[in-house]
């Protein structure tokens, strides 16, 4: 079923609002299992340590709540991860640290740590900034976001394929000899045929 292929389901959030001349931007993970009240007390804590206007609570609460549900419209569905091998890329500036690298991601291992892997990452190359390693993980959280998504809709057109196939096996086992009209009747009654 749809998760982050991760072994934390953390959701990757990106805001970049600006109201009233003045622009935050800003990217996290999110615990998709918190309750949803806690959108709005991060939200309030936000405007209040970084003294931003008021205004900025109810645009960076409903960002983050529309970005959660967007999550949430596919939990449940059937992914497409089995062995499967992605690249990933890399290509950041944060602060004065650029990083540009690609590597290859198991997304089937469901016990991968995109954080561990920053943190090595970091390590390795000796880089001490610290908001390099979030950034890293971020990115690399963000392009496992949209294979995951793309998993759902290649497991979703390959149902329907296979229903559309079948459909069509029972109706020329069937009614040999029938008309196409009887053929698209028996089809679009079992979903939309996708070719």
């Amino acid at each position: 079923k749809f998760r982050m292929p991760t072994a934390e389901n953390l959701v990757p959030v990106r805001l970049d609002i600006e109201n009233d001349g003045q622009r935050f931007k800003d990217a996290f993970t999110w615990n998709i299992n918190d309750p949803d009240s806690e959108v709005i007390n991060f939200a309030k804590r936000t405007v209040k340590d970084l003294k931003l206007p008021p205004t900025f609570m109810t645009h960076i609460a409903h960002s983050i709540q529309s970005q959660l549900a967007e999550f949430r419209s596919y939990e449940g569905q059937e992914m497409h991860t089995k062995d499967k091998i992605v690249p990933v890329k890399l290509d950041l500036r944060v602060n004065n640290t650029v990083i540009r690298d690609q590597f290859l991601w198991d997304v089937s291992n469901f016990e991968s740590d995109p954080e561990e892997f920053a943190r090595i990452f970091c390590k390795d190359l000796d880089i001490e900034d610290p908001e390099v390693g979030p950034a890293i993980a971020i990115a690399i959280r963000e392009q496992l976001y949209e294979v995951a998504v793309q998993s759902v809709s290649s497991a979703r057109d390959s149902q329907v394929g296979k229903a559309g196939r079948r459909g069509a096996e029972i109706a020329v086992n069937s009614k040999a000899g029938s008309s196409t009209a009887d053929l698209m009747k028996l089809v679009s009654s079992k979903g939309s045929v996708v070719r």
